[in-house]
Order: structure tokens, then sequence, then C-alpha cells
């Protein structure tokens, strides 16, 4: 992935674009801190600061989510939805997060409450991007089902603790990062990042437990693919 004989640079930026799109990619695939990325990158001998891998990070990296958004397949017609609480600067916020059957994350939103009005923000925001689901499968938090009957009163919800593992199981990846950076600064930067993280996790993450081992190769080697012409195709 990483080819420092490609001098293809975009205007404005001293290294390749090959170095500029592993860099993030490592940075977004592993739970590695900037400076990891920088040591990475100097023992294959390209000699780049952590600020500027930052700086990386934080201008391109929605390119590539805009690009992994809109290439993905549509999504599965069952979705999870659950709520995390997560602590920016000594208080609590709450990550609310949907994915669908495949386990891929739909949308996300930060809020300061997990009351009906937070659920039904987030329900609008999910369904103006994806439409109407088939089912809704939540916790028993009681917000979800009073939202979900004023905007969705036709979907099917399930409420059962057991049935939304899957959800659960996707704010991993999101404790890992918060504990490398030493915890969101604000609201806004955990919105940014993880707007930028899910997106390009979707790509890079394939489904191990749900593939064959030739299956998760091949869908490895095409998400390789996709990432590297994305990288070609950067902009300043």
């Amino acid at each position: 992935m990483l080819n420092i004989e490609d001098l293809s640079r975009i205007k404005g930026f001293r290294f390749p674009l090959s170095v500029i799109g592993y860099a993030v990619w490592a940075y977004h695939r592993f739970a590695l801190s900037l400076r990891d990325v920088e040591d990475l990158l100097a023992e294959r001998g390209v000699s780049v600061s952590y600020e500027t891998i930052r700086d990386w990070a934080n201008r391109l990296g929605h390119q590539f989510a805009a690009k992994i958004r809109r290439d993905r397949s549509a999504p599965a017609d069952k979705w999870h939805l659950d709520e995390v609480v997560i602590r920016i600067k000594g208080r609590s916020h709450w990550l609310w997060r949907a994915v669908d059957a495949k386990g891929d994350v739909l949308e996300f939103l930060i809020q300061s409450r997990r009351n009906k009005a937070a659920a039904l923000r987030f329900l609008r925001k999910l369904m103006k991007r994806w439409g109407q689901p088939r089912v809704l499968v939540t916790d028993k938090l009681r917000s979800y089902g009073a939202a979900k009957e004023q905007i969705a009163p036709d979907v099917e919800h399930r409420q059962h603790k057991g049935l939304n593992n899957r959800s659960e199981a996707s704010h991993r990846h999101t404790r890992r990062r918060e504990k490398i950076m030493g915890r969101f600064k604000s609201p806004r930067q955990a919105q940014r990042f993880l707007s930028v993280h899910d997106q390009i996790a979707n790509l890079i993450r394939p489904k191990r437990h749900r593939l064959s081992a030739r299956s998760y190769r091949h869908a490895r080697s095409d998400a390789f693919g996709l990432w590297a012409g994305y990288a070609a195709k950067l902009t300043a």
C-alpha cells in the first residue's frame, strides 16, 4: 500500500499521495497514536512529524469518508440502535449509534441527553439519509419507542437487551480510540473524528467472523484497492 516511489502529489503538499493515504489508513485501521504512525513511516524511510499526520487526518479524512459513503451498498433493512456514555471534560455525553444487520455503521450522533427529544433528533438524522428500515432493534430505553411512534409508526420495533449485541459491539472501537487519544476534547471534535473513523472502519474492517478465509482475503484485497483509488483522487 505504501509506495514511496510514487511521486503523485496534491498541490501544496510535500509528500506523495501514497504516503498520505497510508498514514491516514494506518491511523484509522489500528489503535495507534499519531506518534505511532510517525514511527511506522520513519521505519519505511519517510520522515514526517506527528503534527503533519494530524493535519492529514483532519483535512483529508473526510474525503475518504465521503467516497466510502458514496460507494457503499444499500444497508440491510434491520437496524440496531444503541447509546453509550462518553466523558468529555468531566461531563457525560451520549453517543447514539445505528448499525445495520451486516454490522456497518449507518449514523451516529453525540448528545447531552438520552430522552425522547434526543432519540427523535437521532432518528430523523438517520432516516433522512437512509429512509426507513423494516425493523428497529433497541434496548429497553423508552425514548426509542416514543420517538419511533412519532416518526415511523409502521416500522416494527423490537426491544430486548439480548438482541442488540451487534450495536453494542460497534462501540468497542470507539472505546479503544478514546483511550489512545486521552479522551475526546469536545463534542465537536468527537463528532468530527468519528464521522471519518466509522465510515473508514466500514471499508477496512471486513467482518472476519462472518466470512470464510477465502472470502475475507478477497474482501480485504478489494478494500485495499478501493483505498488506493480514493487516495489517488485526493484534492487539497
